[in-house]
């Protein structure tokens, strides 16, 4: 068995379910549906298989040592966080406590056989940039992934390996949690606790916004 491989692996998992903004965009979008939680689920991989690519290729480098570059990256990343919070604590004002259904607006359970459009696309892009845009992705996977590759063995092979690792890892992930909030969603869904759950997620985003604009995070 490869030690390094299996270190690795615990290391890589305990990154990628550690929360922040891609878990609770996650989370939120699968309140919203099944389709929507997946397809955010898919973007944050998508997100991750962007900063995986750049760290093999190099060039993760060339932006953490360019900080004009790193700081434009940093403050687009914020800001996108910071539009979705707001976002979500503007559709608790504006979203009635119920629908006729008896169950909060907005917020269904996916019915066999009936697209919802658009929202596939949607909740797949705010996946996508939600961690595509996430400046602190870089800096990790450039000082993690030269660690576990054994002395003497060629680089590149090795750090696709764990790249790939890392994707699949979120594969998994993601897509568990957003299937675990929609079985969870009878209960979920219900007005006042999704109310509070779109709250924290927007209290949540706002403050990881704050904060990646503002820059401390990363000096």
């Amino acid at each position: 068995m490869d030690a390094q491989l299996i270190a690795f692996t615990g290391v890589a998992a305990g990154m990628v379910a550690l929360p922040g903004a891609d878990f609770t965009v996650v989370v939120r979008n699968a309140l919203a549906s099944r389709t929507a939680g997946l397809a955010t689920a898919l973007g944050v991989a998508g997100g991750l298989l962007v900063h995986t690519a750049l760290a093999v290729a190099g060039l993760a480098a060339v932006l953490v040592t360019m900080p004009v570059l790193f700081r434009t990256v940093q403050l687009l990343g914020g800001a996108y966080v910071l539009y979705l919070g707001i976002s979500a604590l503007y559709a608790i004002r504006r979203r009635p406590s119920q629908d006729s259904s008896g169950s909060p607006s907005g917020m269904r359970e996916d019915e066999p056989g009936r697209p919802v459009t658009g929202e596939f696309g949607r909740a797949l892009r705010q996946g996508f940039l939600t961690n595509a845009l996430n400046p602190k992705a870089p800096v990790l996977f450039l000082s993690l992934l030269p660690q576990f590759v054994p002395h003497g063995q060629p680089p590149l092979p090795r750090t696709l390996l764990l790249a790939a690792l890392v994707v699949v890892l979120a594969l998994i992930w993601f897509p568990a949690v957003a299937l675990l909030v929609d079985r969870l969603g009878r209960w979920l869904r219900r007005p006042r606790t999704a109310r509070a759950i779109e709250g924290g997620s927007g209290v949540a985003l706002t403050g990881l916004g704050l904060a990646l604009v503002s820059g401390p995070l990363l000096r």
